[in-house]
């Protein structure tokens, strides 16, 4: 059970449980910029936006992962993290989001229509994130 200093963090995504444990910090990307999220925060939802997520422990040390996506519910001693995609460094393939990254960019110059142009500048993100963080796993 988290104290007051520590909140109990899930992230979960359609296909798993990505992450259940205490947390002392929560940082992402939102909607509305970049969070940091302590325990006793204000309740609140917000919309995940694709970025990376860290998590600190009571230890100080960093988990980094990649989310695409979803909502986040932040509640004093709770924070729950409904992502539409979740993933850590070692799940990401670097060759395969530099050709996602290739294709959105593709996408992007044939200037198609508004709504292929918002799907792919989404791809974009995704694919600009994943390599970001695939690129930390390797050092």
């Amino acid at each position: 059970m988290a104290d007051n200093r520590n909140f109990h963090l899930k992230i979960i995504s359609p296909t798993r449980i990505f992450y259940e444990q205490d947390a002392y910090m929560l940082e992402f990307c939102s909607t509305e910029g970049e969070m940091g999220i302590y325990a006793q925060h204000v309740p609140t939802t917000v919309v995940l936006v694709p970025g990376i997520m860290r998590i600190t422990d009571d230890q100080g040390e960093k988990k980094i992962a990649a989310v695409h996506g979803g909502f986040v519910e932040i509640l004093k001693n709770r924070v729950t993290v409904m992502a539409e995609i979740a993933e850590w460094p070692e799940e990401i393939d670097f060759n395969r989001a530099h050709e996602a990254q290739i294709r959105a960019e593709r996408r992007l110059a044939a200037k198609d229509s508004t709504i292929n142009q918002a799907r792919a500048e989404f791809a974009l993100r995704k694919a600009l994130i994943r390599q970001e963080l695939s690129g930390r796993a390797k050092k």
